[in-house]
Formats: C-alpha cells, structure tokens, sequence
C-alpha cells in the first residue's frame, strides 16, 4: 500500500497524460479512393500515361463502355451527424475525377470536381393523374378482402 501512496502523484499524471493524448475524431465511412484530390494533383497532362495513373491512384472505378480510355474515379466520405441530426450520416466529400487519355494512352484531358461544383438536380412537382388505375371505394374495398382471405392459404399446407 506505501507503493501506492508514494507514487500516486506520478500516477495521476501518466493517467492524464493519456487521456489528453487521446483524441475524439468522428468515425467516417469512406467509399472509392482516399484523397482524390491530392493523388489527381500527381497527374501532369500531356506527360502522364496509363500506367502513371494506375501507380498513382489504381485501377479505374468506372470506364466508359463506348470509349475505354475514359476512366472515372470516385471519392465519398460520410460522417456521423451531430446531436441535432440525431446520428444520420453527412456528406462530407463527394469527389470525382474525370481522366481521358489519347490513342498512346497519354493523358489529355483531367476533370476534378467536388460536392461543390456538382449541379442540384431540379425535379418537376408536379404530378399527371392516372384515371385508368383508380378503383371506387367499393371496388378497393372488396379487394381488400379477397386479399385478406386467400393471405393464410400458403401457410402450413
């Protein structure tokens, strides 16, 4: 027990030592390739070829079916919310990298884009009625019925 109150002190600090080492970092959920966006600053047009781009970032995600020297690389990251959003997930990053190489397999072309510059996809509101698929309340309310009765037919038969 003296050992315990000699070195007390010495333990506390090395206690708290590690726990201010420690740190809090959000867990996140990646999917694609990490840092995109540094790998793609690797890239130099016009110097770079095929097998550069597959050292530096690997295999294509995505190649183009009708043209195969255009490769397509994708980048996501989510995030738990905070309290407010009750723990769903947050779009951190959402990157994608563009390649398209010439008939040498030279890079010639290489777009970057972020979850910034992406475009907000608008839908239209509204809605076209279908009078071909509506049913009266009768006629909904029979079916109703019918499915009710022939639900427990299947079971332990």
């Amino acid at each position: 027990m003296s050992f315990f109150y000699k070195h007390f002190k010495k333990l506390n600090i090395l206690i708290l030592v590690i726990l201010l080492g420690c740190q809090l970092q959000d867990p996140n959920k990646s999917h694609g390739i990490a840092f995109l966006e540094n790998r793609s600053d690797k890239l130099i047009l016009n110097i770079s070829n095929k097998n550069d781009v597959i050292r530096t970032i690997g295999l294509p995600q995505i190649k183009d079916e009708n043209d195969i020297n255009n490769w397509i690389y994708l980048e996501r990251v989510l995030s738990k919310g905070k309290y407010h959003k009750l723990g769903k997930h947050e779009l951190k990053e959402n990157n994608v990298l563009v390649l398209n190489f010439d008939k040498y397999g030279i890079l010639n072309f290489k777009k970057f884009i972020s979850k910034e510059e992406m475009n907000n996809i608008k839908f239209s509101k509204n809605t076209t009625d279908n009078d071909l698929t509506k049913r009266s309340f009768v006629q909904s309310f029979l079916q109703s019925i019918k499915q009710k009765m022939y639900s427990g037919r299947g079971k332990g038969n």
